[in-house]
């Protein structure tokens, strides 16, 4: 533990940028305890709390602006590979699509204090091709709101942190050793949930091919696009995908026949979104709901085609035999 301190002491800034730095390149990495304890440490010792926030403050912008650039010329690609590393599947593209449509960039304003938005916020205003003033004014209002909140929380609260350092450091390798296996906690309990999140909404998935079949053949079926509205518009759909997701305020009807077939599909590699949203039709009623596999990223990557949506609350379609 006196190694800890000491590291802390002769280079707690470095290690300052560098632990926010990978966190915000979506590391699993938490920083947020280290923000803490290095503010509380500025109340008594030489760590000048101005060079701490604009330490963190530089690395959080300068990863943030690596995430937009990526995802402005990478597009969904940077969004997906941030989607399979996140500890919060819930928090996955789709989740952040929504969040956009409704506050639109202003949403990078709050986006650091929701676990796991962060990444997808800065990568998706790249995507959206937010003008990189605009991005960088909301973003450095959002990281300046973000680190300025534990940093005062450090000072505000420095006695009993102080207090809590000084207790570890007493028991020398067991504090040392208490430190590694709470952040190996909190590390199983983020994949500990995300695994449950995913198995609890596990079922059966369609492939493109079988789907493909479906939609040429005479059996019933329907055909939801769970993704934002914004995201619909941008990229197109699936020919005759109607437009449906948990944020929707009107709840869709149980299709009339028991055997017409449900399809759901996403813009999440783990296809999250979809079967979340399966798993709710199921509930309104749908019997025979299946996620599409890929989703709306393996349609495209199979050569199919994609239309424009000219969607109406009233213009649900269900092709029946």
């Amino acid at each position: 533990m006196e190694f800890i301190i000491q590291l802390l002491t002769e280079h707690g800034l470095i290690v300052v940028f560098l632990n926010v730095f990978a966190s915000q390149l979506g590391l699993p990495l938490p920083m947020v305890p280290l923000l803490i304890v290095m503010a509380a440490r500025s109340v008594t010792d030489d760590v000048a709390v101005g060079p701490l926030f604009g330490v963190a403050f530089g690395a959080c912008l300068i990863a943030d602006l690596i995430c937009y650039t990526a995802g402005r010329r990478y597009g969904s690609r940077v969004l997906h590979t941030a989607c399979r590393l996140s500890l919060s599947p819930d928090s996955c593209v789709s989740q952040t699509q929504s969040l956009f449509s409704r506050w639109g960039v202003w949403t990078l304003v709050v986006a650091k204090f929701i676990p796991g938005l962060g990444l997808f916020a800065t990568a998706l205003s790249g995507q959206s091709r937010v003008p990189l003033q605009r991005f960088v004014f909301l973003d450095a209002l959002g990281v300046a709101f973000f680190i300025g909140t534990f940093i005062w929380l450090g000072r505000a609260f420095h006695s009993a942190i102080d207090s809590l350092l000084n207790t570890l450091s007493s028991y020398g390798k067991v504090g040392l050793a208490s430190v590694f296996v709470a952040l190996l906690f909190f590390l199983a309990f983020r994949l500990a949930r995300r695994h449950l999140l995913i198995r609890a909404l596990r079922m059966t998935r369609i492939s493109v091919p079988e789907f493909k079949r479906l939609l040429e053949s005479d059996t019933p079926y329907v055909v939801y696009d769970v993704r934002a509205a914004a995201s619909r518009e941008r990229d197109g759909t699936i020919p005759g995908a109607l437009p449906w997701s948990l944020d929707d305020t009107q709840r869709p009807e149980a299709v009339a026949s028991p055997d017409t077939q449900v399809i759901v599909y996403c813009d999440c590699p783990t296809e999250y979104s979809a079967a979340k949203v399966a798993r709710h039709l199921q509930r309104a009623g749908f019997t025979r709901v299946r996620p599409l596999h890929g989703g709306i990223e393996a349609w495209i990557a199979a050569g199919h085609h994609l239309e424009r949506p000219t969607f109406r609350s009233d213009s649900a379609k269900v092709r029946c035999s």
